[in-house]
């Protein structure tokens, strides 16, 4: 006989967890007293939404879900937001929500929520657990559901009478992996639609990717000359300094790549959902009739079709269709061969930081530096806002598993990121890019970083507005500046007083010996670069935006 709180701890172990991270509540005490006693490390944080974001990132960097425990009413709503990132983004999250006692249900009891119908929407499946005896059921299933077909989010309600209660449970099995793969017939009719192309383009996306799988489809560029494109921060899938390598297909794309791609006879897109971000509003690719031949491949069947009518579907994970048509080989040079290396040429240049702009300090040159400093396995993680474009264009990333962003484009992900990045890789450098807004959201997981001896450097953009907001509003109503403008605190102070390291960069030759002391203090540091906000973007300033030339 266990509580129910052991039976939870003991499915989690059964199930390969080796850490979590949440915000205690009394309404999981019976869970956290089971932690007490076991191997999984259990990282306290700051605020729900900060936890649930380190559990995405920690299932976006591994593959193996991210685990989050929060209290009911304020903790859950609070962490709806990793969940929403988790649900768009396909990644794999288990979040366990403490639940008021079964008897006060259906009251609007103290902090009462229905999970179910709260997360209906953003989940991608919601239960609660009203026996102890089922959940090592339920748990393991939870593992099924957030790591097969397009991987999500699981939402786990416990009310609290239930995790107190004694019951007799199996013991917990692992789950088992679903693997989808791509059959000969799909196999053959791509090699045959390849070989009657002039055209053709790859868009890597998604998730259910590895290191393994990067390294075939490198090959298999390679092999069949093919130019490839990363999707909207997927960047990591593929070395951007190799040949073949076309592109980020996202905000703000190159020109000359968007021309590429809407004039490919054939798309082959592999693991991504091609949304309204890298598809640049459904223009590269129509939907739901695409102008190019597309051949999409998804691990989940009710993605093939959803939004594009595909030539040639193939149900199938990355690294499955990877392994599968790693071995198919041209019968000739194919007649794009000489094309490839054009693109490749076109993303150099375009990746090359302006040496110019308006104020004291120029983020190309501290991209350049950055570029040089760091290693190849450097994690880099952000929120989102207008900053994030000085890293998604001119960084050039080259390995797999070092960037953590949300495709969903929410605020204030990059700080708890670094910190669950950090936690997992120790030995490899962090680096979280945040806005001001942007890290005045879930800054305080700053304070998680101390508390856990993880040096990480946050590079805080301070421009003293919501830049990406006041660049639309300049746009749309020029002159006509309402709730943008933001009043911050002195960030290089806030970090000292956190316990970590703090800088301050007013002209650009002030940032690289500022970052150099912040990476030797073996401490959590945030390098605060006050940033002109007329500098709104690589290549046009505020004052250009708003006269619309």
């Amino acid at each position: 006989m266990k509580t129910g709180g052991q039976l939870i701890v003991d499915a989690l172990v059964a199930n390969g967890t080796d850490r979590i991270y949440c915000v205690p509540g009394e309404s999981y005490l019976a869970v956290l007293d089971a932690l007490h006693d076991s191997p999984i490390r259990t990282i306290v944080c700051r605020q729900e939404g900060g936890a649930a974001m380190m559990a995405d990132c920690h299932g976006r960097l591994t593959g193996k879900p991210g685990i989050c425990f929060v209290t009911r009413g304020p903790g859950a709503t609070n962490a709806s937001a990793g969940i929403h990132i988790a649900m768009q983004d396909s990644v794999p999250v288990i979040l366990f929500i403490g639940q008021v006692a079964s008897q006060a249900k259906q009251r609007e009891a103290f902090q009462e929520v229905d999970y179910v119908r709260f997360f209906g929407d953003i989940a991608k499946w919601v239960v609660e657990i009203d026996d102890a005896a089922r959940i090592p059921e339920f748990v393991t299933r939870a593992f099924a559901v957030a790591t097969s077909g397009r991987p999500g989010p699981v939402v786990i309600s416990l009310p609290e009478d239930m995790l107190t209660s004694l019951a007799e449970a199996p013991a917990a099995l692992p789950h088992t992996p679903v693997e989808t793969r791509p059959g000969e017939a799909e196999l053959d009719a791509l090699e045959k639609l390849l070989g009657k192309a002039k055209r053709p383009f790859v868009i890597l996306g998604g998730t259910r990717w590895d290191a393994a799988a990067v390294a075939r489809m490198r090959t298999i560029a390679e092999a069949w000359s093919l130019p490839v494109g990363c999707s909207f921060r997927r960047q990591m899938l593929f070395d951007h300094l190799h040949p073949n390598y076309a592109g980020d297909v996202g905000i703000g794309i190159n020109p000359k790549l968007a021309t590429a791609i809407k004039q490919a006879d054939l798309v082959l897109l592999i693991g991504g959902r091609m949304g309204e971000m890298p598809s640049s509003d459904y223009t590269l690719l129509k939907s739901p009739y695409p102008d190019q031949t597309l051949v999409h491949v998804h691990a989940d069947a009710g993605e093939l079709g959803r939004v594009y009518r595909p030539t040639l579907a193939i149900n199938a994970s990355p690294s499955a269709f990877v392994e599968a048509f790693a071995g198919r080989k041209p019968a000739a040079t194919p007649a794009w061969a000489d094309e490839t290396p054009k693109l490749h040429a076109a993303y150099l240049d375009w990746s090359t930081p302006p040496e110019s702009g308006p104020g004291a300090v120029q983020m190309g040159p501290i991209m350049n530096y950055l570029e040089k400093m760091l290693p190849d396995d450097a994690i880099l993680t952000n929120g989102a806002g207008n900053y994030a474009t000085w890293v998604h264009r001119f960084h050039r990333s080259r390995r797999f598993a070092t960037q953590a962003a949300p495709t969903s484009g929410s605020m204030g992900y990059g700080t708890p990121a670094a910190v669950a990045a950090k936690e997992l890789f120790p030995e490899r450098d962090v680096i979280a890019f945040a806005g001001d807004g942007c890290f005045l959201m879930n800054g305080q997981e700053f304070a998680t970083a101390v508390q856990y001896d993880l040096p990480i450097i946050v590079v805080v953009v301070n421009n003293g507005i919501y830049g990406t907001i006041r660049m639309h509003q300049e746009r749309e109503y020029p002159g006509r500046v309402v709730a943008t403008d933001l009043k911050n605190p002195d960030f290089a102070a806030l970090a000292r007083a956190y316990g970590g390291h703090g800088e301050t960069v007013d002209k650009t030759a002030d940032f690289a010996p500022a970052f150099e002391r912040a990476r030797a203090s073996g401490k959590p540091s945030i390098v605060e670069i006050r940033l002109d906000p007329e500098a709104i973007t690589p290549t046009r300033t505020m004052t250009q935006i708003r006269d619309r030339t």
